[in-house]
């Protein structure tokens, strides 16, 4: 209507294509890009040539939003019809489209074609250019690119530089990003903060290079450049991530001393880093700073500190800062209720965990793999394996399905509560369904065995493990060897001694711990006497298990004289007395 109003009027009003111009800028500049759209295409149909402040508008600000089919479109359109004189704007804003849309195999045949028009790439577009491949890694085009456009008279700037460093220090050539830098300083450019928070950022994220990255950040302050929030927060998020929790303090402190405001960004770093090295009570005094300073804690800064109440088994604090969170309409997303879930399910308040699981469903966020392993493995540990089964099942329903850590979770679950037979069926389910078994599920099974007295089944299955191209561990070894020795068959347990150092796994201390408890719960002192020579000839050192077990032995025995000597050797050796004795 509006565009036919002003076409109708157009020659009794002596109009100008400028109305239409204005019309279309208009309707861009209040983000209705598809009316824009839309009466460029109406008013270039009725052959009425739009100037190109107009087209270029339409076509700048689909590009800004992403929307590059449609640009390509009205591009096209103009080109067709030939009613709009394009110019260097023109082909400036449709290279961007290219980089952004990653097409760059379009760039060659499309300026060829606006060279053909007269009109030849300026400095723009091979900033544009440069900074495009730099983006995705294609370091030897931009490099090609800078060395064509210095043939063509046109000079590098420190944009072009700054395009160019980033995209080295995103393929991790840090060595080679300040060499890059020394050029820069040796062609006359004075490399501002963008350049030296690039390279700060690449250090960063090495996580090792704290010397390096102060060194820079000195080097910011030498060049009176001024570090900016960007520079600050790759530093603070440096050292919070290594727990040098004290230089992260000195520069949050230093950059408030400087004048620079904190965000929620810098604050949440903070926080995380205390977090995740179990500082809780720094964590909250940062925590209670922003809220001072007026700043909104995210959802990101609640999943921080909830993750280190969890971790340090605060529970109730991290149960009163999840109501803090929904009262203030900070909704929780699936990363809240992982963690919580995790926390109280090591705890083994499954019921808490119970009533976390299902909120996170009333609120459409779908659990994954990880939190039904977890909540498995918590009913597990709590014996309740008929609720594990359920929610095996609940989770197939969902279409997903159990990877190997499910099944270890749910063989180790049965295998603990003397259900082996069971064990063995998800055993025979996992193979089936062509997960190898590991060396930690066959100790399992070989573990659940011997803990329901089936020493003799034991034995069958580790000879079996070959067959599933699974090696024997020491683990492994020590279950068996200890559970023959509960059945007081101590020659099959030396054989397996025997047959462990054949395989090059020599006995450890924990093997030899279980060869003389066996001998020492059956009063044979003088044979665990023998073993245990026999352990520090090998140049192993007792642990305190081993002194226990030995000054039991002697006790029994009546033997009170070498039970003190192994009761002084021990405390010499730093192993504390407690309730065993």
């Amino acid at each position: 209507m509006i565009v036919d109003c002003l076409i109708s009027t157009y020659e009794k009003c002596g109009s100008s294509p400028i109305v239409f111009d204005l019309l279309i800028r208009t309707y861009v500049q209040a983000r209705k890009l598809r009316e824009g759209v839309e009466a460029f295409k109406l008013v270039t149909n009725r052959g009425i040539s739009v100037p190109i402040n107009g087209c270029n508008t339409v076509l700048g600000g689909l590009v800004k939003i992403g929307w590059f089919d449609l640009a390509w479109e009205v591009y096209n359109d103009v080109v067709s019809k030939g009613v709009v004189q394009l110019n260097i704007y023109t082909m400036n804003i449709m290279v961007n489209a290219i980089c952004k849309d990653h097409n760059f195999k379009k760039v060659k045949p499309f300026l060829i074609e606006f060279e053909e028009k007269g009109i030849s790439p300026d400095i723009v577009t091979y900033n544009t250019l440069i900074n495009g491949y730099s983006r995705v890694g294609l370091l030897d085009e931009a490099f090609e690119l800078m060395t064509s456009m210095q043939s063509k008279g046109l000079k590098p700037g420190l944009y072009t530089y700054n395009s160019i460093l980033n995209g080295v220090c995103k393929t991790g050539g840090l060595e080679r990003a300040k060499e890059i830098v020394k050029e820069m300083v040796h062609i006359g450019l004075n490399p501002d903060s963008t350049t030296y928070n690039t390279l700060l950022i690449e250090c960063c994220k090495k996580g090792n290079s704290m010397e390096e990255a102060e060194t820079i950040f000195q080097e910011i302050l030498n060049q009176n450049v001024g570090p900016d929030i960007l520079t600050y927060s790759s530093l603070i998020g440096l050292f919070s991530r290594s727990g040098n929790l004290n230089r992260a303090l000195f520069y949050f402190k230093n950059m408030k001393d400087t004048g620079l405001t904190p965000d929620n960004v810098i604050y949440t770093i903070l926080i995380n880093g205390f977090c995740k090295h179990g500082v809780m009570s720094e964590a909250i005094k940062i925590r209670d700073e922003m809220i001072d300073r007026g700043c909104v804690l995210d959802v990101v800064t609640y999943n921080s500190l909830l993750n280190g109440l969890c971790k340090s088994k605060m529970l109730q604090e991290a149960d009163k800062l999840f109501d803090e969170m929904v009262e203030r309409r900070v909704y929780p997303d699936f990363y809240t209720f992982a963690t919580l879930i995790n926390g109280y399910s090591k705890e083994g308040n499954m019921k808490k965990v119970v009533n976390l699981f299902e909120s996170m469903i009333q609120r459409n966020i779908n659990p994954d793999m990880v939190t039904y392993n977890t909540l498995i493995d918590g009913f597990c540990k709590e014996g309740e394996m008929e609720k594990a089964k359920d929610l095996w099942n609940a989770m197939i329903s969902k279409n997903i399905f159990p990877n190997y850590i499910t099944y270890s979770i749910l063989i180790n679950g049965f295998c603990n509560t003397g259900h082996v037979n069971e064990a063995l069926r998800i055993w025979d389910e996992m193979v089936v369904n062509g997960m190898g078994p590991t060396i930690v599920t066959c100790n399992t099974i070989i573990k659940g065995y011997c803990r329901a007295g089936l020493v003799k089944e034991a034995g069958l299955f580790f000879n079996q493990m070959a067959f599933n191209n699974v090696s024997a561990d020491s683990v492994t070894y020590n279950t068996l060897i200890h559970g023959y020795l509960k059945e007081n068959d101590m020659d099959k347990a030396f054989d397996l001694i025997n047959g462990m150092e054949s395989e090059g796994i020599f006995p450890d201390v924990v093997t030899y711990n279980v060869i003389l408890d066996g001998f020492c719960r059956n009063g044979r002192i003088d044979e665990a006497n023998m073993v245990y020579g026999k352990m520090i000839e090998k140049g192993l050192k007792p642990d305190r298990s081993t002194y226990v077990l030995m000054i039991n032995g002697y006790v029994s025995k009546e033997n009170m004289k070498e039970a003190f000597r192994l009761h002084d050797q021990m405390l010499e050796r730093g192993f504390a007395l407690d309730d065993k004795f």
